[in-house]
């Protein structure tokens, strides 16, 4: 049942999170990016409220400044063979990226990255689902223009996707790998049983639950667009995938979602069914593509079966009766590789617990599914990003242990997965919208059941131009301000029901922030060519371009940033732009581990002149530790400028060297 309630306005108010408090408390001297971007977040469970904000510090280390492309988001932090250079950029997890994004007051980060996407920046290594991350996007910020910027490249791309279009079937077709997801049933079964990395072409429910997801998307923005013609192509687009999918991938035998073959040779035949379940098989629900039926429904019994999907960790990515469940034919050295055949994947995770709170916020017919399995399942997600007492998230785990699989350098803190957007659109609820109404529902079971929250409130979270809150406190002992369930406006309670529940207001839109956008003038994306850096020591190629990479973060796993060799004294980092330009500000960012690092005792920003260094002077910040420190100058054109430290007994380790006019 849907309640608006009006909040007389005598209403006691809930008191505000203190930000510069709560951010401190999770990122140290880092805590002046996040303080004014992010939404807070706290409730009675207080490990979803850590990983809550190790997400936001995952988001931040995975931005990279392309200078005056502006910022991308970046799926590994090592470099990998297979990524898209010089930029490092990947567009299997691009939905994930958008969909944590589109929450920062900040709008920059994702509207930049799908800026660099529709420019030329998605080469369709994997299968996404773009279009509708970026409807999803204009779902919470309201802004129209951003929505429809690249509608004509977006249905350019999604036309592209016709060479992997079946017009004899009416489905998409894709090798797993090329779907980010290799080693799956299809892959192996079609090697019988001897590999799976690549091969096994089939049309499977993802792609599939991708591409009616893409034109229902751009359906609806050529509608905002004005363009009857486009929006009425595009969802007939949407209603033949959905059709096929319905009829043709749908088992009754396994009642799930499966894969048919498009390859055919000696060891699987084309248009034959997959003959096991996989967690991929939930994605439809994902878009809401199933209808509402108990036959569709029963699958989600697998779920939550030992014997099927559910293993003690996670969900597994098939069946544990498959007949090739968990085994590894894959390495790097001695270390194993992915593999899709039984492994959590947080990916496929996320997919399905986003799947899980369509089916309980919109559906009548849920199968066994309760709200205390999404909140169970959340916890158990959840529990994955810890590596004993340290949050740092890999690539896949072991459904049994839950412990990593692959181990490897690359795959600590992975960004192949979302998690801020499930917190705020199911266990808070907050529904987004086209219309002007703010919709909440948050997926909480009764105080009875043991996954039940207490309380829990997000502030600050942006949404159709205004700022919005949303408080749960069960019996209102917690925030002393009554119980039950409110909703914030801009720091004014609009609306509280006794009960949990869904709550529904009416919101006029405000106008959406635009954003300064300084330019790093320092960013060295191609090696060897300018801006080029130099150093005292320590002066590898590799280890001089990490600190102009436009790449932050201070995670101990990954080193990160130029290092200097160790020794009382001064050093000295330099960029030289090859021509004159102008800089009147910098930011530096320095790494310390408590061992081998620390920021340095003092420092000064110098610029070449004729007669040679000068210190620029104007006002500079005391050098802080994992953090970003700032200086200020009179504006200067120059073609080379410098940072000179004076270190102690510990090395300095410049993270990043920007330069701004």
């Amino acid at each position: 049942m849907t309640l608006v309630a009006a909040v007389s306005a005598s209403a006691r108010e809930p008191l505000p999170l203190d930000a510069v408090a709560i951010t401190t408390q999770h990122f140290g001297n880092d805590a002046p990016w996040y303080a004014g971007r992010i939404p807070l977040f706290e409730s009675a469970d207080a490990k979803i409220n850590a990983v809550y904000y190790y997400r936001w510090a995952l988001f931040r280390a995975h931005q990279r400044d392309l200078g005056a492309e502006g910022f991308i988001s970046t799926e590994f932090l090592d470099d990998v063979g297979w990524q898209r250079e010089p930029y490092a950029s990947l567009n299997d997890a691009t939905g994930f990226h958008i969909a944590e994004g589109r929450w920062l007051r900040d709008r920059r980060y994702a509207g930049d990255y799908i800026d660099f996407m529709y420019r030329g920046g998605n080469d369709r290594h994997f299968t996404d689902y773009m279009a509708d991350s970026v409807y999803g996007r204009f779902l919470v910020d309201g802004d129209r223009a951003a929505a429809l910027r690249h509608l004509g490249a977006m249905r350019h791309i999604y036309r592209l996707w016709d060479e992997k279009f079946d017009f004899s079937k009416g489905l998409y077709f894709v090798e797993p790998l090329l779907d980010a997801t290799e080693y799956t049933v299809s892959s192996i079964d079609a090697s019988g049983g001897k590999d799976g990395f690549r091969g096994g072409d089939s049309f499977r429910p993802s792609v599939n639950a991708y591409m009616f997801a893409n034109a229902r998307a751009l359906a609806k923005l050529a509608t905002l667009a004005g363009d009857a013609a486009m929006a009425k192509e595009f969802d007939n687009r949407a209603t033949a995938i959905r059709t096929r999918v319905l009829a043709d991938l749908w088992s009754d035998k396994l009642t799930h979602f499966v894969d048919r073959y498009k390859v055919d040779n000696e060891f699987v035949k084309y248009w034959a069914p997959i003959r096991a379940r996989e967690l991929v098989g939930y994605l439809p629900w994902t878009f809401d593509l199933p209808p509402d039926e108990a036959r569709f429904a029963t699958a989600w019994g697998h779920l939550l079966s030992p014997t099927a999907l559910a293993g003690k960790a996670g969900m597994r990515t098939v069946e544990s009766s498959y007949q090739y469940y968990m085994r590894q034919y894959r390495y790097l050295g001695a270390d194993p590789e992915c593999q899709w055949n039984g492994p959590i994947w947080p990916f496929q995770t996320t997919q399905v617990l986003l799947a899980m709170g369509n089916l309980l916020d919109h559906y009548e017919r849920r199968g066994p599914v309760t709200r205390g399995d999404y909140m169970r399942l959340l916890r158990q997600y959840a529990a994955l990003h810890y590596q004993g007492g340290k949050l740092d998230l890999e690539e896949d785990y072991h459904p049994e242990t839950g412990k990593p699989i692959v181990g490897l350098d690359r795959s600590h803190h992975y960004f192949h997965s979302g998690y801020v957007d499930l917190v705020l659109t199911g266990l808070v609820g907050i529904r987004p919208r086209a219309d002007d109404v703010l919709e909440v529902n948050p997926l909480l079971p009764a105080a009875r059941d043991p996954q039940a929250l207490a309380w829990f409130r997000a502030q600050d979270v942006p949404y159709h131009g205004r700022r919005v809150a949303v408080t749960w406190d069960a019996d209102g002992r917690h925030y002393g301000r009554g119980k039950g369930l409110s909703i914030e406006v801009d720091g004014q309670i609009v609306a509280r029901r006794a009960t949990l529940g869904r709550l529904t207001v009416p919101l006029a839109r405000g106008d959406a922030p635009i954003e300064p956008r300084a330019i790093d003038r320092a960013v060295q994306l191609v090696r060897g060519e300018f801006p080029k850096g130099s150093a005292s020591s320590n002066a590898d190629v590799e280890n001089v371009h990490d600190a102009i990479d436009g790449r932050l973060w201070f995670f101990p796993e990954l080193p990160n940033g130029w290092s200097s060799a160790p020794g009382v004294g001064e050093q000295w980092y330099a960029i030289d732009f090859g021509k004159p330009t102008r800089v009147s500000r910098a930011e530096l960012a320095f790494f310390a581990d408590g061992t081998g690092y620390a920021a340095p005792r003092a420092y000064r920003v110098q610029a070449l002149t004729a007669s040679g260094w000068r210190d620029l002077g104007g006002t500079a910040e005391a050098a802080v530790a994992n953090g970003v420190t700032q200086a200020r100058w009179p504006a200067v054109t120059t073609q080379k400028v410098r940072v000179v430290f004076e270190q102690g007994a510990k090395a300095t380790r410049l993270v990043e060297f920007k330069l701004f006019d």
